[in-house]
């Protein structure tokens, strides 16, 4: 399976923050946006991540991660130089995927949850279609609401219902099979004028080919794109880590435990960063590991 992370977007919800920087390098407490949906992929055992943002983002993002090596991954890069839809990031990457099924998350959302990477991985290995992920609300008429049956199959999609019939929404993780490129570049953009991944999970659930998956209790799923819900996020994550003494979203941690990378490699990228809190956690982590 090939990853994706979405990072395009001029992020206007979030000036003055985002006049001269990506959305996805902000900070959520300790570290970049972008860790969060990288650290999901990785925990889906994938390691060939594209990310795709606007061209003046990209020498920062590629500063920041280079080409993954040192997380034993392989991250390359591709611009999309305007917004064109969440769909278009298979037109954009269509190579990258090439015939291999496919997880695209958006980069400013956060998941975490007690065996979310084993759920991950079980997902991948059941997927025969569409698998997306849902995560129940409060206010479901301002999300798209995927609507399960008695016997849990996904029998309805809508976007932002006035009348909700589940309070499930869909998040920004879905994973697709190969079919999933040549369905986007079948689409028509939308009123307004994008390329929207809605369509394509309809045409999945049209041919009985979509599934959802719900992140129940235990999970967490938030959404860091705009100034309130980045406060949001980092107050949760500096809760967490502060009160049970684990990173949230550490790459470096995650890289050693997949396998990615050994205990020694762990160690050195810790020691880069010695002077910080975050940097002495990693060598710890190493430690303890190795």
């Amino acid at each position: 399976m090939r990853g994706i992370v979405l990072a395009g977007g001029s992020g206007t919800r979030m000036y003055p923050l985002t006049l001269v920087t990506s959305k996805q390098l902000l900070p959520i407490y300790d570290k970049p946006m972008i860790y969060y949906p990288l650290s999901v992929l990785m925990l889906a055992e994938i390691r060939d991540i594209l990310i795709i943002s606007a061209p003046e983002s990209l020498p920062d993002l590629r500063a920041l991660l280079g080409d993954g090596a040192q997380l034993g991954l392989n991250l390359t890069y591709a611009e999309q130089p305007e917004p064109r839809g969440i769909a278009d990031a298979f037109i954009v990457g269509a190579e990258h995927v090439g015939g291999s099924a496919s997880a695209l998350i958006l980069g400013d959302n956060l998941f975490h949850g007690t065996g979310f990477g084993e759920l991950l991985r079980g997902s991948a290995a059941r997927l025969d279609g569409c698998t997306l992920f849902g995560y129940p609300v409060a206010d479901p008429e301002r999300y798209g609401i995927g609507e399960l049956d008695e016997r849990g199959e996904l029998v309805s999609i809508e976007e932002k219902p006035e009348r909700p019939r589940s309070n499930n929404a869909i998040t920004g993780l879905y994973f697709y099979d190969s079919d999933v490129v040549d369905l986007a570049r079948d689409l028509r953009p939308s009123a307004r004028g994008e390329l929207e991944i809605s369509d394509i999970n309809q045409m999945y659930l049209k041919n009985g080919r979509a599934r959802l998956v719900t992140l129940g209790r235990g999970f967490t799923w938030l959404d860091a794109g705009t100034h309130k819900s980045l406060l949001d996020a980092g107050q949760y994550v500096q809760v967490l880590e502060n009160r049970q003494g684990v990173r949230v979203a550490c790459v470096e941690e995650i890289a050693l435990r997949m396998g990615f990378i050994t205990a020694e490699d762990c160690f050195r990228l810790g020691n880069r960063m010695k002077n910080s809190g975050y940097g002495q956690y990693v060598m710890d982590v190493a430690g303890s590991l190795s």
